[in-house]
């Protein structure tokens, strides 16, 4: 996973968490399905992105 596409994730994971705890504290249940949208993405994105760097390990040691 390059350190660009960890830091994308890891911010999508974040704006999704700040949306979900603002929807939260005013009571806005679509803001915070919004924000757990938004962390899902970020999850799918890293888990893609892990399992990019597992096939290149095992192609890479595949020899």
């Amino acid at each position: 996973m390059s350190d660009s596409d960890k830091v994308e994730a890891k911010a999508e994971q974040a704006k999704g968490k700040a949306k979900e705890t603002v929807g939260h504290a005013v009571g806005n249940e679509s803001l915070e399905a919004e924000g757990r949208g938004d962390q899902a993405k970020g999850d799918v994105r890293e888990a893609g992105q892990k399992l990019q760097d597992a096939a290149k390990n095992v192609f890479k040691h595949k020899d």
